[in-house]
């Protein structure tokens, strides 16, 4: 099994008012993921980090193996989703995977 955790920031012209609902839609179609992703196994979505945190959000996924982080990153339902609800609202990304 394969832990893969992603990490954001919002960009900083996102307004506190939108970030509630960005959230929200990024979190209902990323764990819509689980089922059309060969190897995804689960999904969870982090939008109330503690004050500590150097990021806003984050996922964390759970996969069969190795290999399906790169099928995941490259499904066409991912890349979907990556495109319409995250990638044009976070900066600062940040990647972990591990076994």
């Amino acid at each position: 099994m394969v832990h893969h955790i992603v990490m954001w920031k919002f960009k900083p012209e996102i307004q506190e008012s939108e970030k509630p609902n960005l959230k929200k839609e990024m979190a209902k179609n990323l764990k819509n993921l689980v089922g059309k992703v060969p190897g995804l196994l689960t999904v969870e979505f982090v939008d109330e980090p503690l004050s500590s945190s150097t990021h806003d959000i984050a996922l964390v996924t759970t996969l069969e193996k190795a290999e399906d982080v790169a099928v995941y990153g490259s499904h066409p339902e991912h890349v979907k989703v990556a495109d319409l609800y995250v990638r044009p609202y976070v900066t600062e990304r940040a990647c972990l995977d591990y076994e």
